[in-house]
């Protein structure tokens, strides 16, 4: 985080940044970033370094609620737009040996809050307010509106295109 960032901000922050790589190097290119961070207490829980902290990310969120923040952002020619989901998350009480065991899995090690909900995580949550798919990384409701906002349109298992003037777009 930067100094005087909010996690929203700072969420959001880094998914634009993500989109701006790749909108550099190819300008024709459709480009979704996107980053996600769990919040407690204030704090952003980050993908744990080792075996020790994502016990200590684990003890602090079990039993507990949490926000999930999962940033977008679509850019296009010269679109760029972008939004935050925000999503609560509680955690089931868990003993030392439940958490340990979870750990094994390897699982937590490469997810923000030592968490997947998608996987074995998913027996550790107790229960979620908002957008499942934001708490794996991608709210898919939020995509779409996004991607409306810059001219494309999903329709059921199809992508409809509004070519931005003065750019080429293939469909």
């Amino acid at each position: 985080m930067l100094p005087d960032e909010s996690p929203i901000e700072c969420v959001e922050r880094l998914a634009r940044a993500k989109a701006a790589v790749i909108a550099e190097t190819d300008p024709d290119a459709l480009v979704i970033g996107a980053d996600t961070i769990v919040v407690i207490d204030d704090r952003i829980l980050n993908k744990p370094a080792d075996t020790a902290e994502a016990l200590s990310m684990l003890r602090r969120l079990r039993g507990r609620t949490h926000q999930v923040h999962t940033a977008v952002c679509i850019a296009w020619g010269e679109r760029v737009v972008s939004g935050v989901e925000t999503v609560r998350v509680r955690f089931r009480a868990m003993t030392d040996a439940d958490l340990l065991a979870y750990i094994a899995t390897g699982e937590p090690m490469d997810k923000a809050g030592a968490y997947g909900i998608q996987g074995y995580g998913a027996t550790i949550v107790d229960r979620i307010e908002g957008d499942f798919f934001a708490v794996m990384g991608l709210p898919l409701v939020r995509l779409v509106a996004l991607l409306r906002e810059v001219g494309v349109t999903y329709e059921f298992g199809t992508l409809a295109v509004a070519a931005i003037p003065g750019t080429h777009h293939p469909a």
